[in-house]
């Protein structure tokens, strides 16, 4: 039997521990932090994750905890930036909690194939698979490793040296999920203003409210975090007191995350004889496309149907190699033309050609995931 390391117990290394052990591959994911805990609030699932999930039998489970939303965009004044080249379905998405979502892959991989605790060191390729070194001091051999250990990848750094995450420079976001006590929430708004601001507020599936601001080209932060995302919050509504800087100024400080927004090169390789990356290891992206996560569990699918089919794991390693790269390149391409978008309209258009692309049915058979 082929046996698996994956380094990261985040969504994307959680998935692929599933698709992995659905197609007959060991597996032990190893997490370095002290329990399974998802870093972030509300997260966005399109269509192709959610095909992942169904084909991996937690599709309806997924549902369970998630909202169906769409992502459609306003102007400051309220006014919906329609986008009639597109069809509905190329706005629909699920918000689902990152917490909860990263509890029920947990439980599917299995608690007791999951090492807490358990950073990676480094590994050590040979004629019969690998060997992974792992913070503990313990060793893993193995036939492949996969490093879904996030932007600041430590496998990464072994696989290919020099490609550290980088600052998406001036790209800033802060975000919370919070109640929506004596706040009338009209509904989802997604909001595109001035000075590089976006941002708004979307309903969860259990009555909360995930809001979210972000800027480009922000300049130099001051004061707490509650005052940086208010300050911006003026660029996205012409009321001054509006529904998004209510909810801001309704939460508490410890709440609120923010983050620089990282960002992974685009690499020369993806895997070598043994090892291969995952996710934002491979590809971190900006979340002003909200998609990888999303894009992330397309490459745990791949992974899954290629190492439990093959023989060769060198062999299916550069398939997915080959599979990989250049739609990532497509998907910075049009991520790009989103980001630079002159006008809101041309955001809401750009962003709909993005997920429409995204979203667009590939070769079945070389994403199937193993019945």
């Amino acid at each position: 039997m082929t046996r698996a390391v994956v380094i990261g117990g985040g969504i994307v290394g959680l998935t692929t521990g599933i698709a992995l052990r659905r197609a007959g591959v060991e597996v032990v994911v190893c997490e370095q932090a002290p329990e399974i805990r998802a870093a972030g609030t509300g997260l966005g699932l399109w269509a192709n994750a959610l095909a992942v999930f169904d084909a991996l039998g937690i599709g309806e489970q997924v549902r369970a905890i998630g909202k169906p939303s769409e992502m459609h965009f306003h102007d400051p004044a309220g006014k919906l930036l329609e986008t009639p080249e597109f069809d509905a379905a190329d706005h629909r998405y699920l918000l689902v909690h990152r917490a909860k979502l990263t509890d029920l892959l947990a439980g599917r991989v299995g608690h007791q194939n999951i090492r807490l605790g358990t950073g990676f060191h480094e590994y050590e390729e040979h004629a019969g698979g690998v060997t992974v070194r792992l913070s503990d001091g313990s060793t893993e051999e193995a036939d492949v490793l996969v490093g879904a250990d996030g932007a600041y990848s430590a496998v990464r750094a072994q696989l290919v040296p020099e490609t550290r995450a980088q600052e998406h420079h001036g790209h800033q976001a802060w975000r919370a999920v919070v109640p929506a006590d004596g706040i009338a929430v009209p509904g989802n708004r997604v909001i595109l203003g001035t000075d590089g601001c976006r941002g708004g507020h979307v309903l969860t599936h259990d009555g909360s409210v995930y809001w979210l601001v972000n800027q480009f080209k922000s300049p130099p932060l001051t004061g707490t975090r509650k005052q940086q995302a208010l300050e911006r919050a003026i660029h996205l509504e012409e009321e001054p007191d509006g529904v998004l800087a209510r909810l801001i100024g309704a939460t508490l400080e410890e709440l609120i995350l923010h983050n620089q927004v990282m960002l992974v090169p685009p690499l020369p390789h993806w895997v070598s004889a043994r090892v291969a990356l995952a996710g934002d290891a491979a590809h971190a992206m900006s979340p002003h496309i909200t998609a990888g996560a999303t894009l992330g569990i397309e490459d745990a699918a791949l992974l899954g149907h290629l190492l439990g089919t093959a023989a060769d794991v060198a062999g299916a390693l550069a398939a997915y190699e080959a599979d990989r790269i250049p739609r990532y390149a497509r998907a910075a391409e049009l991520s790009a033309a989103v980001e630079h978008s002159p006008t809101p309209q041309e955001f809401a258009r750009h962003y709909a050609a993005f997920s429409h692309w995204m979203i667009t049915p590939r070769d079945a058979e070389r994403n199937r995931v193993p019945a």
